[in-house]
């Protein structure tokens, strides 16, 4: 029933644009209501909730494209806002490839609307409990358990309606531990899920690793050893890796040619031990893409073998590769090996086990070096040392293909689910 009142906007602005004199126009109207229980510095902090409302406008005319945010739906606003957005697509350069969807149809409910206070909550109190009794040396600067309810409509001028409601809760922890001066680095562990009344909160998303990791990193260092060695990727790592992989196939590295998939589809990009594939209805992922479409399930990887490039419906039509739409913030899955965990790292005689990959910005075809951050030094099959100093450098593309083994076990963060994976070559220094 609220649904109907964000339709009543979106239609009343898209109106407007239309009496302006755009050729084309898209409004997107989204209302967040979030409640959340905090904790700050090991203190239980607060319950707050808010809402927020949020105005996204697409106009085109004369092949140029403008775009602009607001947060107001009072009509001098609107109108203010419709306005300003005539005056700027003036000066906005003109480009064939720009289009509005047509005649996309799709309403999407999913999840909880109503939040379960209790299990926030309890979730914050859980974790106050463990880290008392457990790690008393560890500081949580911040953690936060949230109940999210949000609603979306995006209408085009092409004849294009979709809508989402969406209820989800979310988790997540950020912090260090101390021991006299010595301090570990930062590290943060989160996701979202469906419910957090129906299991523990710790095994969550990593978060009990992660924070049992903080209390070994106190102490650090040096690996004290160069040369090529095998790295243990933890599913964080994993995901900013695959965060590589999805800007290679998307619409900036293809419209500027810097790709090193662009003529990769059909071909084994990746290890045959690597399938990659979309969960677009996974809690906290908008099942929209951000130009009006509801996409399908999308396979990227079968076996190593790349499927298909995801250019927008504007780098299709800049670059004439097919259009395949992706949903908004996330929704990927590895999908799990055959190899327990333990035997990932068991096998190692020399190398790492690496939490997060600081490759700062890879060169265009993929090479890196940087630190390794929140990790630990593997040798002959044992978790050693937490690592100071220790940087790792190779290349993006060719790790994906040097996946030597994948675990059995995955951590689900909502947005994404990843295993752990063994991959050999790299170069410690």
């Amino acid at each position: 029933a609220m649904a109907a009142p964000l339709h009543d906007s979106a239609e009343r602005v898209l109106a407007l644009m239309r009496r302006q004199g755009f050729d084309a126009a898209q409004v997107a109207v989204s209302r967040r209501r979030r409640h959340e229980v905090c904790v700050a510095h090991n203190e239980p902090s607060l319950l707050r909730s808010n809402e927020s409302l949020r105005l996204q406008l697409t106009g085109l005319l004369d092949g140029r494209r403008a775009d602009t945010e607001a947060s107001e739906l009072d009509d001098d606003s609107l109108a203010a806002t419709v306005h300003a957005l005539w005056t700027s697509v003036a000066s906005a350069p003109q480009d064939a490839a720009n289009a509005v969807s047509a005649s996309q149809h799709v309403r999407i409910t999913r999840g909880t609307t109503e939040p379960d206070v209790g299990s926030l909550a309890g979730a914050m109190r859980e974790l106050l409990a463990w880290r008392e009794a457990e790690a008393p040396t560890l500081m949580i600067e911040e953690a936060l358990a949230g109940h999210n309810h949000a609603q979306t409509t995006l209408l085009t001028s092409a004849g294009s309606s979709l809508a989402c409601e969406l209820g989800w809760y979310d988790a997540s922890a950020f912090g260090l531990a101390r021991d006299g001066a010595q301090a570990s680095s930062f590290n943060y562990a989160g996701g979202s899920c469906a419910s957090l009344a129906d299991a523990p909160l710790l095994p969550r998303f990593g978060l009990q690793e992660m924070l049992q990791s903080l209390v070994r990193s106190v102490q650090t260092q040096p690996l004290g050893e160069h040369g090529v060695g095998a790295v243990v990727l933890t599913p964080q790592a994993v995901a900013g890796l695959l965060g590589w992989l999805l800007g290679q196939l998307a619409d900036q590295a293809l419209i500027d040619g810097s790709s090193v998939y662009r003529e990769a589809v059909g071909q084994l990009a990746a290890s045959p031990l690597l399938t990659l594939r979309s969960r677009f209805d996974a809690p906290g992922v908008s099942p929209l893409s951000a130009d009006g479409f509801a996409p399908r399930p999308v396979v990227l990887l079968s076996a190593g073998r790349l499927n298909c490039l995801t250019p927008t419906l504007y780098g299709s039509r800049k670059t004439g590769v097919p259009h395949v739409p992706l949903a908004g913030g996330g929704g990927w899955e590895l999908q799990a090996g055959a190899t327990p965990r333990s035997e990932l790292i068991a096998g190692l005689k020399r190398g790492a086990l690496v939490d997060r990959l600081s490759m700062g910005r890879p060169a265009a075809n993929g090479d890196f070096s940087g630190v390794i951050k929140n990790s630990f030094a593997l040798r002959d099959g044992e978790v050693g040392a937490a690592l100071s100093e220790t940087m790792i450098s190779g290349n993006v593309a060719a790790m994906l293909r040097e996946v030597s083994a994948v675990s059995a076990e995955r951590i689900d963060a909502g947005a994404w689910a990843m295993p752990w994976l063994r991959v050999e070559g790299l170069h410690f220094s």
